[in-house]
């Protein structure tokens, strides 16, 4: 057993955010003494690791609760989808590091982009549904696309594509604008109608994935234009505060 100060120094938590996630039934110590003292055992830690991937991929609190009390929690398929994510970070971050040196190198230069094909449409959406799990939101977009023939998934694959590459076309305007705000509240109608519930916790988690890097950047900004996603995600970020 641990002391919250030996789990603060161990994890680098703090112990009021250890406090915090107790209150609010994200972590609870496995026992507390007579004392007052909260103790935390093997199985306290094991969640706290989980909880911190998470929360490292930017999951809000209340969802990474959900998720781990969640009866078809799976460890194993958690991590792998943590895994994913982290590494479409990782990949994010190369290409930030790859593109300052090119424009260190030879300076900024025009780039073309072709039209997605469907292999990476698909990659597109596995992505995404990979990202929820077996959330309350993937279970009703599994509801919702039931029944569905390809080309209808692919008329509203594209359809959200097209809704997505209107930002690029605004990218000079303020992202709180009122016709660019606009513009988030029909992709937020939309994935609620098509997919799934989107609220505003939700879009904000959707805008950073998008500019995240891997294949949902790169199909954003092949349709829409480079920086495209980023434009997006600030437009997202304006609308959900």
């Amino acid at each position: 057993m641990m002391t919250v100060h030996e789990v603060s120094e161990l994890t680098g938590v703090s112990v009021r955010a250890l406090h915090h996630y107790d209150r609010i039934g994200l972590l609870h110590p496995t026992e507390v003494t007579a004392a007052g003292y909260r103790l935390y055992d093997e199985t306290a830690l094991e969640r706290l690791q989980y909880l911190l991937l998470f929360k490292e991929l930017q999951f809000p609190l209340k969802e990474i609760q959900e998720i781990l009390d969640s009866p078809n929690f799976e460890r194993n398929r958690a991590l792998e989808q943590q895994i994913t994510l982290l590494q479409m970070k990782k990949e994010h971050l190369e290409n930030l590091i790859d593109f300052a040196r090119g424009i260190k190198a030879i300076g900024v230069k025009k780039l073309d982009f072709t039209a997605f094909d469907t292999k990476k449409l698909d990659e597109y959406a596995r992505q995404a549904r990979k990202s929820f799990g077996q959330t309350p939101e993937y279970k009703e977009f599994e509801e919702k696309s039931k029944g569905r023939t390809r080309q209808e998934e692919q008329t509203i694959n594209t359809e959200l594509m097209g809704i997505l590459a209107g930002f690029g076309r605004m990218q000079k305007t303020d992202p709180a604008d009122e016709a660019v705000q606009a513009r988030v509240k029909k992709l937020q109608a939309f994935i609620t109608e098509h997919f799934y519930t989107c609220s505003k916790e939700i879009l904000l988690q959707l805008g950073r994935m998008y500019a995240g890097g891997g294949a949902m950047t790169e199909n954003i900004n092949e349709v829409g234009g480079e920086g495209t996603a980023e434009y997006a995600c600030k437009a997202i970020e304006a609308y959900c505060r």
